[in-house]
């Protein structure tokens, strides 16, 4: 499978994020997308947050209530091997998009209830490697649609 978006996802504040067929990605993010706590989501270095379709698969599997822009993801991407998806990578999305993954992001409080066993902290990479969600700041502006590719478009090794 090739990497794509699986969902876009955005909201006034809060979670679940909802989704929609496109959106324009400016320098904080996706236009319309907003935050309960500007002051700990959103900026520069969280403009976006991602994570992976089949990270969600697994944890509902586990029996977790959980689907794509439920924590709080703007984008979701399936087909990408997201122990590759590390501070420092750099992806392209679509035609114009490029984004440079930050940091891992904390597990908030409020996504407790979308958990069987109410532990959120199952997305906290310090806990489990390879089920956080990632913030990401934008390189590159422009427009994405869901099932536009993504690659990786620089390897932080590779710098």
């Amino acid at each position: 499978m090739t990497p794509c978006i699986f969902q876009i996802s955005i909201s006034p504040g809060g979670v679940p994020k909802l989704p929609i067929p496109e959106a324009e990605v400016g320098p904080m993010g996706l236009v319309g997308d907003g935050h309960n706590a500007p002051d700990i989501h959103g900026g520069p270095d969280k403009a976006v947050c991602l994570w992976s379709q089949e990270v969600i698969e697994q944890l509902r599997e586990e029996g977790h209530n959980l689907a794509a822009g439920y924590a709080g993801e703007n984008i979701t991407i399936a087909g990408l091997d997201w122990n590759t998806v590390v501070p420092g990578i750099q992806l392209q999305l679509g035609k114009l998009v490029r984004l440079e993954v930050v940091s891992y992001t904390t597990p908030c409080r409020k996504n407790m209830h979308w958990f069987a066993d109410k532990r959120y902290s199952r997305i906290h990479q310090k806990h489990h490697p390879g089920f956080s969600r990632v913030y990401a700041r934008v390189l590159q502006t422009g427009t994405i649609r869901t099932g536009d590719a993504v690659a990786i478009a620089a390897h932080p090794a590779a710098e």
